[in-house]
Parts: C-alpha cells; structure tokens; sequence
C-alpha cells in the first residue's frame, strides 16, 4: 500500500471476501488488485461480484506459481492482467497504468479534448501547444473528467475518485470546490475553453 500510496494512487485494502463485497457493492474502483487466495473464500468470486457490479473496473489477478488453471478463468471471467508472486513493485505500477489507459482511454497513449492534449505515459498536459503544469490531484481531476465526458458526475463521486471512501466523513465540499477552480483556471488561462460545466446541487459535467 505504502508503494502505491507513494505513486499518488488512492488506495483501498481489504482482508477478506465478504469486506471485498461489502465495498464492491458501495464504492467505484478504477483497478481492483484480487489476490486468488483469500481467507474466507477464492478471489474468483470477487472478479465474478466485480465484473457483475462494475464492468467497467480493471482488474489484475495476483497468483502463486502453481495457480494456472485459477488465473486463465479468473481472465475468462473478465480480468484484464495477472501478476505471480513475487513481482517487483515497479512492474506493479506499469500493469495499473496499462490496464488503466485500455479501461479508461482504449490504450492511447495521447488524450485529445478540443484543445487539451495529456500524455498519461508522463503526466504531461498541454493546451494549445502550452504546457499546463497541474498537481497530481489536479490532473487525477483532469483525468476523470477526460474519462466521463458528457456525464453528469456527483461531488460525492468526484471526491470518492480522488480521496477514497474516507471522504464520506467530511463536513463539506470546499476542497473539491478548490480543486476545480485551481483546475479550471490553469487551462483557461492558457486560452483553453471552459470544459467544466457546474451542475448546481449535483456536481460537474465535462462537455465538449
């Protein structure tokens, strides 16, 4: 956790399966690591609950060698990768961020939207041919807008993306509040449209 934590992804653990369904059945995930073997069940009944409740999650199986006939029908199941123990973190890291841009982006590596241009490969966003220099939280902003376009997205969606389920526990929505205006302002001010649309009392619409 620690790791992915440090590569500025929000992350979530679980230790067994029916916490694993309790969250799947509240929260949206981008990317669901399941190991095969859980505790209190086979990881195989988590991907089947996933690819039920949220087909459009990825998902990378982690394995023991001597699990091939478990890893071919967890990807029969639906799963995007697997992993076999032990791996390297870093190899870690790259599996999310392939398995991302297939899910969210259809494996591009350049994102157009009207005159914004981002490159995930190495967090470059461009406008009108001006680099944009956004922190990650900006740009982890950017790039689920990028990836809902035209949807109306709740604030409570937009901050779960962002911060994890921790964020229930907030009084308020200012820092979202902030993250969009910080956003905002930093594209337009390099003459780029006003992509975000605020939708009053529910949340942001990223038009086109």
């Amino acid at each position: 956790m620690d790791f992915l934590k440090s590569q500025q992804h929000v992350v979530e653990w679980v230790v067994d399966l029916p916490d694993a369904e309790e969250k799947i059945g509240v929260y949206a995930y981008d990317c669901v690591l399941v190991d095969l073997m859980l505790p209190s069940g086979s990881g195989l009944t988590a991907i089947k609950l996933l690819k039920k409740q949220q087909p459009e999650a990825g998902i990378i199986i982690i394995s023991a060698k001597n699990a091939l006939d478990d890893k071919i029908i967890g990807l029969d199941l639906g799963a995007d990768d697997y992993l076999t123990k032990p791996f390297h973190l870093s190899e870690l890291n790259a599996r999310l961020k392939s398995v991302g841009r297939r899910r969210q982006f259809n494996g591009n590596t350049e994102i157009q939207h009207g005159q914004i241009r981002v490159y995930p490969d190495s967090f470059e966003v461009w406008v009108n041919n001006n680099g944009v220099s956004l922190t990650r939280k900006e740009y982890d902003l950017l790039m689920y807008l990028l990836a809902n376009p035209n949807r109306i997205l709740t604030k409570s969606a937009i901050s779960e993306h962002l911060y994890g389920d921790d964020i229930d526990q907030a009084d308020s929505f200012d820092f979202l509040y902030s993250q969009i205006k910080n956003l905002r302002k930093k594209l337009t001010e390099q003459g780029c449209l006003d992509y975000i649309q605020t939708i009053y009392g529910i949340g942001y619409k990223f038009v086109k």
